[in-house]
């Protein structure tokens, strides 16, 4: 399917591995010009090598820069001043007791999860007002409708996600600009793979079993019973960054291999 991408200038923030970069591989394998962003210049420039290696003809950029604060989103917008396609997917996550989660690590989360899409948001949706056309994706999750008891820091930032998605939303009625998040289920990125496997190390488990013993009882409502891949979230968050994606708006989109059951 030919998405119509060609040419689009395209930002996706944390896109050094994981779904990010499954996001702009996609983006560029569809003629978008991509720019990735990571905290590390190494990083950045590893990914940005792989990807010009994969897509030859493409327009890659790499910027570095940490988006957990204000001065860093800063210098993002400095070099990448202007995007038709803003994919806030940066996030971070860890498993932790409730009781142990201290202030700032409450803030952290919120910085890096949460100001880091609102920063961006805010510096480069003018630009698609003006130019009558933008597309702007909050990658959140499931447990920003399914609020996780081993994480609950994380889980409030994912829902402050679909919030703030779906006000912008309404800041661009009747404009050829859409906002709206997409929501991944339990994804097998490369955070989430180094967790697991630790985790099976320490219970003396396989990957795989560890993996069973997940889905058995941490996510029992998970229809494929399986990681989702980051190419799977990246083909749903492709379209919906598309012209052919117009009518779609102020949605919360699920690719969580089911594990939320609600119809709405």
């Amino acid at each position: 399917m030919n998405l119509q991408l060609q040419g689009k200038l395209a930002l996706v923030t944390g896109s050094t591995a994981g779904i990010g970069y499954a996001i702009a591989k996609v983006l560029a394998a569809e003629g978008a010009h991509v720019t990735l962003n990571g905290r590390s210049p190494e990083r950045v420039v590893a990914a940005v090598t792989q990807l010009q290696a994969e897509f030859p003809e493409a327009t890659i950029h790499g910027v570095a820069a940490d988006l957990a604060s204000a001065e860093g989103v800063a210098a993002l917008v400095a070099a990448c001043p202007e995007a038709d396609i803003l994919v806030n997917n940066l996030g971070i996550f860890n498993p932790q007791p409730f009781e142990q989660i201290e202030d700032a690590e409450w803030q952290r989360f919120f910085d890096v999860n949460v100001m880091s899409g609102v920063r961006l948001t805010r510096a480069l949706l003018p630009g698609m007002k003006a130019r009558n056309w933008g597309r702007v994706v909050f990658i959140s999750s499931e447990s920003g409708i399914c609020p996780p008891a081993e994480m609950v820091h994380y889980g409030m930032t994912k829902s402050a996600q679909l919030s703030i998605a779906r006000g912008l939303a309404e800041t661009c009625a009747g404009t050829g600009v859409t906002v709206n998040s997409v929501l991944p289920g339990p994804t097998l990125t490369e955070g989430a793979g180094e967790f697991f496997a630790t985790l099976a190390r320490t219970n003396g488990q396989t990957f795989d079993e560890a993996a069973r013993d997940f889905f058995a009882h941490a996510r029992p409502t998970s229809l494929i019973q399986r990681f989702i891949q980051p190419t799977e979230v990246a083909a749903l968050v492709a379209y919906v960054c598309s012209p052919l994606a117009a009518a779609t708006t102020g949605a919360a989109l699920r690719a969580d291999g089911g594990v939320v059951r609600s119809l709405i």
